[in-house]
């Protein structure tokens, strides 16, 4: 299971732009700039979250794309979802059927309720989860997230790609 670039980059905008404080407008050059992310990428990801309804495009020589909402308003599971849909989904059997037509454990299927139960947990967190909560530095997310969860994850055991 991995998040998409485009998920993981469209949180990256949005995050960038919830940093400058409410009704900050950027353009797409500056997120460009701020996220190491090509214009075209951006403008793509800026197409896509404001016909989500996460940004506004404002005109004329200040203009840019401001957040439509608080970051306080705008979940992490939202973002995602609209950028890359979800882990689990209605269709996700009818994609995964091989070579048949219908799935052959369709009607008795021991790996669907895991990832059902995946679905929910991820669910459960993201989208209680804000672009306002993500305001924090590495150590201080680690310790909202194990309070959040009521579990204590190791930084050890988190693994860093950067």
């Amino acid at each position: 299971m991995k998040l998409s670039a485009q998920e993981e980059y469209g949180l990256r905008c949005l995050l960038h732009m919830a940093r400058q404080g409410e009704g900050a407008s950027l353009s797409i050059p500056e997120i460009s700039r701020a996220e190491g992310l090509s214009i075209p990428n951006v403008a793509k990801l800026m197409r896509l979250l404001r016909m989500g309804g996460f940004v506004a495009s404002v005109r004329g020589q200040s203009g840019g794309y401001t957040l439509s909402r608080t970051a306080e308003q705008i979940t992490v599971g939202s973002v995602l979802e609209l950028l890359g849909g979800r882990l689990f989904g209605p269709s996700f059997c009818d994609r995964h059927s091989g070579l048949q037509e219908v799935c052959a454990h369709n009607q008795d299927c021991s790996i669907r309720p895991v990832w059902q139960t995946l679905q929910v947990m991820i669910d459960q967190v993201l989208n209680r989860m804000t672009l306002g909560d993500l305001h924090r530095n590495e150590a201080e997310m680690m310790r909202f997230l194990n309070e959040r969860t009521h579990q204590v994850l190791p930084v050890s055991q988190i693994r860093h790609s950067a």
